[in-house]
């Protein structure tokens, strides 16, 4: 019993820090697409990114062997979630990124949880109250301004803010099915699937509309190992494990945060120095996610308190 009861402790405290892990590594995932994408076409280095996860995805999962989805239904939804998320999702990402500044695309992107928020209740039977909307709309405020501190938009083009605009409702779409169906499956059998249709996907685009020429560097190297680690592997199996244990639109909130952090990150790794406004754009935006991951709970005696998601 005392075994047990370690064990479940040691889950809940590992769920309370997925949220700030897939943040940080997410954010970094902007660091270095910037750094990848001076190597590669957008499509070639999500295809070879696809590969070299199942590579390492494979060992893993034949050692540890775990679940696989026992109905058809199952099988076909991790398929579009792959579809949506690996090739609209981040195929879209990096084309946008490759014509348009990435403070134009993580401008787009931001727009998630509020499309999440709007649709949710009528597709996840999730409640929206007025608290969320003003976390939601906060977040939203201060993503745009710590984004619009460190670049100036200039020119844009319309290809590149179709596919914008494209990867946000691939995003969107695969989160509101992802939650919808309610039947959890294994993360690692969610990842290994999704990447396969990504790479099934992204490698035949790829072929027919780039040169599928990479530059080897070191840092290209470096770029993709923390794409294949950290994004492909680490933070993917923290979002779909988020999903499947909480709200939508909490979990979407967390994406409010990804431009400011990502700023920080450029800041440190970079040098690209943050504004006094764009600071106060990351306050915000960490108080909007503050206050939708805030939920009312009741004492025992019948009041209600507050207490963090």
């Amino acid at each position: 019993m005392p075994q047990a009861i370690a064990a479940r402790g040691s889950a809940i405290d590992w769920f309370r820090a997925a949220p700030a892990a897939f943040l940080l590594l997410w954010s970094g995932g902007y660091i270095a697409a910037r750094i990848g994408l001076q190597g590669a076409s957008p499509l070639t280095m999500l295809a070879l990114r696809y590969a070299l996860t199942l590579l390492v995805l494979a060992p893993i999962v034949a050692i540890s062997r775990p679940p696989l989805p026992r109905r058809a239904s199952d099988w076909g939804r991790l398929a579009v979630v792959g579809l949506l998320i690996q090739f609209v999702y981040f195929g879209l990402c990096w084309i946008a990124i490759a014509r348009i500044s990435v403070a134009v695309v993580a401008l787009i992107l931001a727009l998630q949880p509020i499309v999440v928020a709007i649709l949710s209740p009528s597709i996840a039977g999730e409640t929206i109250d007025r608290r969320c909307w003003l976390g939601l709309m906060m977040g939203l405020a201060g993503a745009a301004t710590v984004i619009l501190a460190r670049s100036s938009v200039v020119s844009v083009s319309i290809v590149g803010v179709i596919c914008a605009v494209g990867a946000l409702f691939g995003m969107v779409a695969a989160t509101l099915l992802e939650k919808a169906t309610r039947h959890a499956v294994h993360p690692l059998t969610a990842s290994a699937v999704q990447y396969a249709v990504g790479l099934g996907a992204t490698l035949p685009v790829a072929v027919m509309s780039e040169d599928v020429q990479v530059a080897w560097s070191v840092p290209f190297g470096a770029a993709l190992a923390y794409l294949v680690i950290g994004n492909s592997l680490i933070s993917m199996m923290l979002l779909l494990a988020m999903i499947c244990r909480g709200e939508v639109a909490k979990v979407s909130a967390l994406f409010f945060l990804i431009p400011p952090v990502a700023a920080t990150m450029a800041w440190i790794a970079l040098d690209e120095r943050l504004s006094a406004i764009a600071w106060l754009g990351m306050a915000v935006a960490a108080l909007g996610v503050a206050i939708v991951n805030l939920r009312p709970r009741r004492r025992p005696n019948g009041r209600l308190m507050v207490r963090n998601g």
